[in-house]
């Protein structure tokens, strides 16, 4: 008798097995799910015995298929559960929650690679060719990808691999159509590279593909955290937040001085003052002053921070003009200049290079649509943080260009004091990994209710009022303890 505990999870019964089987099954040892399919597993959903073996068991059901079509570019069942293969077996085999679908057609290549067991998996410039051929979908979805999938399957490679691999995919795919006699198929699969690449001028359907194809390829990944941080926004009740009139110079100072203590640029605030008002720079570290003072003298210009871009080519020219102020003492950081390598900050990888233009063009299409001076600040705020176009100083010109919109709007401006960064850069964390937009939309709302409540009009006043609410504490060392920032109450402003 076989010994069922050293069998698969899931397994598909055969004659020599099947007594053995019929007896486990009625003794309660064995469960069976579908047509000769078994498993020793009698907890769990069928449907997820399935997936979770589904290749394997594919291998048992059609020893020697080729998987083929959609399934050979996804990778997975479509969404109906369709898994299409090229296979001398001419009907469906349906098991709990997948449809195995074989068709007839030219077997493995030498180019189709091997797959688990005895299974073959189209090489991806094959699975290219095979999706050229259009089909419709009689039950369920259709055999091949659309040609919008198709067009963001390519841009997808050229994002990740580069111009080199979708060319390398066409060289490929000319060899096996010729193989195949494929010609109408590569004929279709060449003349849409070639659009994407801008040498042809097929009509292409994606967003992504006519963006390429124009010259301004996006980040697909950050147009949905984008959209979402829109949705989150436009659904908050705004609030209007009016800028005090007495608020002068000390506003803009402590607004750079934070700004730069959260990217480490780090001073005391006697330092920082003497930087700032007396011009002093000091020998040890000229490079870290004169990035104060570069945040300082866009901040404090108030023309300057009343302009807000009203077309994606004015955003860039605001950011490098801003960028090139902020970053005029490093001039190995290419101050005012786009990025040319990737960047990215702990586990967060930003906009590649060639993806900046584009992906801010498409933020600021979203942007235009929020009324709310405030909504509009956290929005720009994010997209400029996600995009991240420079090689450094991007959170500075980030927090540059969200205030800009508040003075503008002749509100409050927010800034984010040493103590509330890890509230900060955790909600920007959020955003960024997991899609969350509540948090940032709250932090920053929080953040410019504390600054409206601290009166700015003397540098000394302000300094003892932020100093009582926590301001100044280093955030790891008073998270440690349980300290917060703190609102201004009215005793800690009679106090000041």
């Amino acid at each position: 008798m076989p010994d069922f505990s050293t069998m698969p999870e899931v397994f598909v019964s055969n004659s020599d097995l099947a007594s053995a089987v019929s007896r486990e099954t009625k003794l309660g040892r064995l469960r069976k799910i579908g047509s000769r399919l078994y498993t020793r597993n009698l907890r769990d959903e069928p449907e997820k015995l399935v997936l979770r073996n589904l290749w394997p068991l594919v291998d048992a059901y059609l020893p020697g298929a080729l998987i083929a079509d959609r399934t050979a570019l996804e990778n997975r069942p479509a969404a109906d559960g369709s898994v299409f293969l090229i296979s001398n077996h001419k009907r469906d085999i349906a098991l709990p929650g997948v449809t195995l679908r074989p068709r007839k057609g030219a077997g493995p290549l030498e180019s189709d690679r091997p797959f688990i067991g005895r299974l073959r998996l189209s090489s991806t410039a094959r699975a290219f060719l095979e999706n050229m051929r259009p089909s419709r979908a009689r039950s369920g979805v259709a055999r091949t990808l659309s040609r919008k999938e198709i067009e963001e399957r390519m841009d997808e490679i050229i994002r990740q691999s580069g111009l080199a691999a979708i060319q390398r995919i066409r060289d490929e795919a000319r060899s096996i159509a010729n193989q195949l006699a494929w010609t109408g198929e590569f004929e279709r699969l060449d003349n849409l590279i070639g659009s994407l690449l801008g040498t042809r001028d097929t009509r292409l359907v994606s967003p992504l593909a006519i963006a390429r194809a124009a010259g301004a390829p996006y980040d697909p990944h950050r147009l949905e955290i984008f959209q979402r941080l829109f949705a989150e926004l436009a659904s908050t009740s705004p609030v209007t937040r009016t800028a005090r009139r007495t608020d002068g110079q000390a506003l803009p100072f402590f607004e750079a001085y934070f700004s730069n203590f959260i990217d480490g640029t780090e001073f005391a605030i006697d330092e920082a003052a003497d930087i700032v008002f007396k011009g002093h720079i000091p020998a040890a570290r000229p490079a870290d002053a004169h990035d104060v003072l570069g945040t300082w003298k866009v901040v404090s210009d108030q023309r300057e921070m009343s302009r807000c871009p009203r077309t994606s080519e004015e955003l860039t020219t605001l950011l490098k003009g801003r960028h090139a102020q902020i970053m005029e003492g490093r001039p190995d950081k290419g101050p005012g200049k786009f990025k040319t390598d990737p960047n990215r900050a702990g586990g967060t990888l930003f906009v590649t290079p060639e993806l900046v233009q584009g992906t801010l063009n498409m933020g600021f299409e979203i942007y235009r649509g929020l009324p709310s001076p405030l909504h509009r600040a956290i929005f720009m705020m994010s997209l400029i943080a996600e995009v991240h176009p420079f090689a450094d100083g991007n959170g500075r010109v980030a927090r540059v260009m969200m205030n800009a919109e508040l003075v503008a709007a002749g509100e409050t401006r927010i800034i984010v004091p040493t103590v509330f960064r890890n509230n900060y850069v955790a909600a920007l964390k959020a955003l960024s990994h997991n899609r969350i937009t509540g948090a940032i939309v709250r932090t920053l709302d929080f953040a410019q209710r504390y600054t409206a409540a601290v009166d700015f009009a003397d540098l000394d006043r302000a300094r003892l009022v932020l100093d009582r609410t926590n301001a100044f504490l280093d955030p790891n060392e008073a998270d440690a303890a349980g300290i917060r920032l703190r609102l201004p109450t009215s005793e800690s402003l009679e106090k000041s």
